[in-house]
Formats: C-alpha cells, sequence, structure tokens
C-alpha cells in the first residue's frame, strides 16, 4: 500500500474515551495536563465528556455514549481525518461484550496512523511530546491511489 504525507497542525483534534471503571483516572490525568490540553480541540464520547467539560471549565465537544455508537462515531471522524490523537483508558477487565467496540475504534487508529495512549503511562508520554503542541507530519494509507492502480 502506497503512504501519502499529511501535515498535522499544531493545535491538535484530540478523542477522550473512558470506560466507566476508568473514567476518575482520566478526568484526574486530564486535570493534572490541563494547560496543554486546552490549548487543543477536545472531543469525547457522552459522560466522558460531560466530565471533561466540567472538570476543565474548556469546551469538550461530547458525542454519544460509547455502547449506544458514540465510539463508532469517533472512528468515522478518525478514518475521516477529523482527529488527530486518541486517548483511551480502556479497563481491560471490563466484561467481553465491549471488546469488539475497543478493537474497532484501536484498529481504525492504527490503520490511520495516529497516536494512541491506552494508559496513564502511554498519556503522559504522548502529552510531553515536544510534537503534541508542534506542526507534524505522519504518514496515511493512500487509499486513492491504490483504487485506481486495481482499475
Amino acid at each position: 500500500m502506497q503512504k501519502k504525507k499529511i501535515t498535522v497542525a499544531a493545535r491538535k483534534r484530540i478523542a477522550l474515551v473512558a470506560h466507566d471503571n476508568m473514567k476518575s483516572e482520566l478526568i484526574l490525568w486530564a486535570r493534572e495536563h490541563k494547560d496543554k490540553l486546552v490549548a487543543h480541540e477536545l472531543m469525547a464520547t457522552g459522560t466522558t465528556g460531560n466530565l471533561l467539560q466540567r472538570e476543565l471549565s474548556t469546551p469538550v465537544r461530547a458525542f454519544i455514549s460509547g455502547p449506544l455508537g458514540g465510539d463508532q462515531q469517533l472512528g468515522g471522524m478518525i478514518a475521516s481525518g477529523d482527529i488527530d490523537i486518541l486517548i483511551f483508558f480502556w479497563d481491560p477487565f471490563e466484561p467481553m461484550p465491549h471488546d469488539p467496540d475497543i478493537k474497532a475504534l484501536l484498529r481504525v487508529a492504527a490503520v490511520w496512523n495516529i497516536p494512541i495512549a491506552c494508559s496513564v503511562s502511554s498519556a503522559n508520554f504522548l502529552v510531553s511530546s515536544p510534537l503534541f503542541s508542534d506542526e507534524y507530519t505522519r504518514d496515511i494509507p493512500d487509499y486513492e491511489s491504490y483504487l485506481a492502480a486495481r482499475v
């Protein structure tokens, strides 16, 4: 598969997601990094978005709840190039019904080569990177060239 380069702006579009058992951990993490997060466009699934907006006193675009399709909404935005970073504090001990949702969201993030953080440690690494607040270039799949070559 051919790749093409896109430039990601210094002001990122960041999706924040957390399973119920991880919401408090995400809120604590976001509070700790508020000064860096508020410089970006934040979005989240339902309850998480509302909690973050209240906690950070900054706008957070809240989609519907994850189990009702919020994860798929975010996945669609990743595929259309409207999300630059995914911070998803998922609960590895969550019962299996959520497993396909988790895999689908993480898969689309990997396909479109966006940075992903799934824990406090990986989120700390991500937010402390100079690229978090700088413009950078990343490779994405070039599906137009791929499809044109098949015709």
